[in-house]
């Protein structure tokens, strides 16, 4: 079984790098990745990871992997997006979900830590609460938006490319680090 943009010898490393939801999706739907007794190593082919887990319909897994990825490309929002979403909307929230030391280095203005009293406060939060979600990267912000939709949440993005996106095409004031 082969896509043009998916096939099961791809290993591990090149399947997250080009899918970064290809953890959560192979996690929910088949309990493999989460844990040391459920994990894979990186140079581990989709095959192997498959096979050692006993999933047997392989089409299926694949199609999994690319429906979360098609989910997470909906999640995204580039950064002039966001400055524009935020001038339209003023009860968007950016959620910095980076460590308290990242946090020090660089930051957005009006960006809030995700801290876990603001977790607590956001997970009871009306499920249309406008959300934007920030890291360094991009990776542990789209998590985070996975994580709010999954639990209902309907107004939930990720930023494209995390802060260091935002420093390079919004406010080169931002530190890179």
């Amino acid at each position: 079984m082969t896509t043009a943009t998916l096939h099961l010898d791809m290993t591990m490393s090149e399947i997250l790098e080009r899918f970064p939801g290809a953890r959560r999706a192979l996690f929910q739907k088949y309990h493999i990745g989460g844990c040391h007794s459920c994990g894979f190593q990186p140079t581990d082919s989709l095959r192997t990871v498959l096979a050692k887990h006993q999933v047997q319909d392989t089409e299926a897994a694949v199609q999994t992997i690319l429906d979360f990825d098609a989910m997470d490309r909906r999640m995204q929002i580039a950064p002039k997006d966001v400055v524009a979403l935020r001038k339209a909307d003023p009860k968007v929230r950016l959620i910095d979900v980076r460590t308290e030391e990242e946090w020090e280095i660089a930051r957005i203005e009006g960006a809030e830590l995700l801290t876990q009293e603001l977790f607590d406060e956001l997970r009871t939060a009306p499920k249309d609460t406008p959300m934007v979600f920030v890291c360094h990267s991009g990776n542990r912000s789209l998590d985070a938006a996975a994580y709010f939709a999954g639990h209902g949440f309907t107004a939930v993005k990720s930023m494209t490319g995390g802060i260091l996106a935002w420093s390079d095409e919004v406010d080169p004031n931002v530190p890179k680090y």
